[in-house]
């Protein structure tokens, strides 16, 4: 059951002026590392249910006038052709939609820097084609020994040689398509070019997990953990934080190992560190705006789950070797978790038993269980999301939405036009037959009106859905999971 437990209101207005408050701090100017993703970050707002995926830009949004924006790029990423896994899009394309995306809200976005360059071809054309769309362009190089010859990286021959990017907001915000890109690096850069320029600036940094002000093993930090299994993060108590202040605070392995050497790297710049420990260099507020701890307890567990089940489809899939299915047992174990305490994965397994075939539950906001069947019209996603809609509409269950005079053409077209195996309609399809019965059926028009109501759904399928389905269910809002299986025994699965 869906319980809202965290204030997006609350935690913009904490961000925002602990935000001010650093950039006073370092005299008017900061350079703000942003960790995770800004505009839809759906882990947050699945983990502190509340949280709006666009909730970090809202906060943003309301230091609009002093912000700009730099967009950092590694030019691995770009020749190797690295793709987010939940958009589907290589690092390069995100750039081009974050601008967009920053733009059409206003959000000034002063340049892109690509880092680790070396003259890769496939980075020269990507910072061609961004200076023929206008976009200022800056390269940052490799320095031999990162991160530890401090000497050499705070030098004319390290940070030195990188490009100075030339930047006119008291905030300047740097972000990423993604991990791995460089963000830290191209801070610390900017801090030495700014400092042999005779500019006060400083360096913070923005993560949303974990959450220092609660517990280490609280099942919000864990289910980051979860979440970043494949990466090897570890959340861990703060040793500096401790032994500078006496105080418990939470932070992840890499910025613990790091932090030697950024505060070497700030004593070098700067003859001193401003900070004691790697929790003094976040900004993170997000702790203070939990308003019901049971609630986002409760949602966390069910997104580890929901990540375990991730991993194992991953590896069935064969683009996972299984290690992040193992720490996620672990994580499951450690936290007394047991997959039964997700209501949708029994409830489509007993479907499935009873009907022989693949099945869907779905476990609607108000705690109702759905479950929708595999049969000769509908694939059973679609089977359980018009199922869904006639009980949150309070339709009989034996009543059709959609005539078989609507549903039978488009299976025309899909087998003898487009050359399709499986009759069946996927959720776009059904819910595109919907709309279309919705016109001349008040009954159908009826559960129309239901379709947002779907939103924070939790359900599992008992065989691997198709991208189609899956990319449905996530724009619908509905938590997905699925069984590490696949319908058929065939070696290639669309």
């Amino acid at each position: 059951m869906y319980k809202v437990g965290f204030s997006s209101e609350k935690y913009a207005q904490l961000q925002s002026q602990k935000i001010r408050d650093r950039i006073g701090q370092f005299g008017g100017k900061l350079y703000l590392e942003f960790g995770g993703k800004l505009f839809d970050d759906y882990h947050a707002s699945r983990v502190l249910p509340g949280f709006e995926p666009d909730s970090k830009v809202k906060m943003l949004m309301q230091l609009k006038s002093d912000a700009e924006i730099v967009i950092v790029i590694n030019a691995d990423a770009i020749e190797k052709s690295k793709r987010r896994g939940d958009l589907g899009i290589t690092y390069d394309q995100d750039v081009l939609r974050l601008i967009d995306a920053f733009t059409e809200i206003g959000l000034y976005v002063g340049s892109v820097c690509i880092t680790q360059f070396k003259g890769q071809a496939l980075a020269e054309k990507f910072e061609q084609r961004l200076r023929q769309l206008g976009v200022k362009v800056y390269k940052h190089y490799p320095i031999e020994g990162y991160p530890s010859n401090i000497p050499l990286i705070v030098s004319d021959d390290g940070y030195g040689k990188n490009d100075y990017i030339e930047t006119t907001r008291s905030l300047v915000v740097v972000t990423a398509p993604g991990p791995g890109s460089g963000k830290m690096a191209t801070c610390l850069s900017q801090l030495y070019h700014e400092n042999k320029r005779g500019i006060k600036a400083g360096y913070a940094k923005f993560e949303t997990f974990p959450i220092w002000s609660i517990p280490l093993k609280h099942p919000v930090n864990i289910a980051y953990e979860a979440a970043t299994a494949d990466l090897n993060d570890v959340n861990m108590i703060d040793p500096f934080h401790l032994e500078a202040y006496g105080e418990t605070t939470v932070n992840y392995n890499r910025d613990v190992e790091i932090f030697p050497v950024v505060n070497a790297i700030f004593d070098k710049i700067y003859g001193e560190s401003p900070y004691k420990s790697p929790t003094d260099m976040g900004v993170n507020m997000a702790g203070f705006a939990i308003t019901d701890d049971e609630a986002c307890c409760e949602a966390s567990k069910q997104e580890i789950i929901r990540r375990y089940y991730e991993a194992k489809c991953n590896v069935r899939q064969g683009i996972s070797d299984g290690s992040d299915v193992n720490k996620l047992e672990l994580l499951l174990n450690k936290s007394g978790i047991e997959v039964s305490d997700r209501k949708c994965i029994s409830a489509a397994l007993v479907r499935a038993d009873q009907t022989g075939a693949p099945s869907v539950a779905l476990e609607l906001p108000d705690g109702q269980i759905v479950t929708g069947k595999t049969t000769d019209l509908l694939g059973p996603a679609s089977a359980a999301l018009l199922n869904a809609l006639k009980v949150l509409a309070g339709i009989d269950h034996e009543m059709p939405l959609i005539s078989p005079n609507v549903i039978e053409p488009i299976q025309d077209l899909k087998v003898n036009h487009m050359g399709n195996h499986n009759p069946r309609l996927h959720t776009d399809e059904t819910l595109i037959a919907l709309t279309i019965s919705a016109q001349t059926n008040p009954v159908a028009e009826l559960a129309m009106q239901q379709i947002s109501k779907l939103k924070h759904s939790d359900a599992h399928s008992t065989t691997m859905l198709s991208n189609v389905d899956m990319n449905m269910m996530h724009k619908l809002g509905i938590n997905i999971t699925c069984e590490p299986t696949y319908e058929t025994k065939k070696l290639y699965h669309k």
